[in-house]
């Protein structure tokens, strides 16, 4: 094959790979970023599991995907200003939740809560013993002397909120899915190779084009 051949077959397989290599690398971001949100901590309602200020990941997450003990970020019509909120899931649909102001039981069992701020100073709050009802969520700040949550609400549905307005689940010790990272870098290197065979198309094919250099005629002898 000649010079010039070898070099167009270089090129095109440099233009077929580097816009596959992009389409991968483009995807697998977009799908992260469509499934997942950076959010800032506002207030001092999650301390001292998280502080204000401090950034969090949250992942896009179905209502069947809630489970107890989970940190979401919901959004609560007429409450909060609008604005969503970090709260921790307590008791979920069907759910008997019942604390006397200071633990908390479910169905009938304590709740371990290392994750609560506990101090002498707070003030203990009111005894309740409510059912949740089915699609809903009663909601409690790690941060119990200073959470405006479900305990405050006991008479709109049991201070539950709606499971439809959980807007993502906090990731603790968040890393990037291994399926996006292996799409992604093959995307990547895809693109690389790509790259690196179109530029040998194109000095192969300069090469090809290059004129012979004449060749003297042998001197008599």
């Amino acid at each position: 094959m000649t010079q010039r051949g070898v070099g167009g077959r270089l090129r095109a397989a440099g233009w077929v790979l580097v816009p596959l290599g992009l389409v991968l690398v483009l995807g697998s971001t977009g799908c992260f970023f469509a499934r997942h949100q950076g959010v800032t901590v506002q207030g001092g309602s999650m301390e001292p599991t998280y502080r204000q200020g401090e950034h969090l990941v949250v992942e896009d997450v179905g209502a069947d995907g809630i489970h107890r003990g989970d940190v979401v970020l919901v959004r609560v019509p007429g409450q909060y200003g609008g604005a969503p909120v970090l709260r921790r899931v307590i008791g979920t649909g069907g759910d008997h939740v019942e604390s006397d102001g200071d633990r908390v039981t479910v169905n009938g069992k304590p709740l371990d809560e290392p994750y609560v701020r506990r101090d002498e100073f707070t003030p203990k709050a009111a005894p309740y013993d409510v059912a949740v009802p089915n699609g809903r969520l009663f909601l409690l700040g790690d941060n119990r002397g200073n959470s405006n949550d479900s305990r405050y609400s006991l008479d709109e549905r049991s201070g539950s909120v709606a499971a439809s307005g959980v807007l993502g689940r906090v990731r603790d010790g968040f890393v990037v899915p291994p399926a996006l990272l292996a799409v992604g870098g093959l995307g990547i290197v895809l693109a690389l190779v790509g790259t690196g065979l179109g530029i040998g198309g194109y000095a192969a094919r300069r090469a090809a084009r290059r004129p012979l250099a004449a060749v003297p005629p042998w001197p008599a002898m």
